[in-house]
C-alpha cells in the first residue's frame, strides 16, 4: 500500500514508489527536479519534521541527504512503508 510521503508520519521509514504529476500540482520540471535530487523508486525517505504548526516546509531525509520540501511536492511523492 502506497500513500503520499506529505502524509507519512513523522520519523517513519518508507521508500519511494513513484514520483507523479498528482494532477496539476507540479509541472514537468518541477517533477524532473525530484528525480535529480533522489526522489527516485526504491530509496529509501523519511520525514524528519515539518515546519510550525505541521505545516511547511517538511523536512525529508531521502538516501543519505535532507531537504526542505513544500507540501505541493510532497503530495506528488508516493512511498511504500518499511
Amino acid at each position: 500500500m502506497t500513500i503520499l510521503l506529505a502524509d507519512l508520519p513523522d520519523g517513519v521509514a518508507a521508500t519511494v514508489a513513484r514520483v507523479w504529476a498528482n494532477g496539476t500540482l507540479l509541472d514537468e520540471h518541477q517533477l524532473r527536479r525530484l528525480g535529480e535530487l533522489g526522489f527516485l523508486p526504491g530509496e529509501p525517505v523519511q520525514v524528519l519534521q515539518r515546519g510550525p504548526g505541521g505545516r511547511e516546509p517538511l523536512a525529508v531525509v531521502v538516501g543519505d541527504t535532507m531537504f526542505a520540501l513544500r507540501l505541493a511536492e510532497a503530495r506528488c511523492i508516493a512511498v511504500a512503508r518499511c
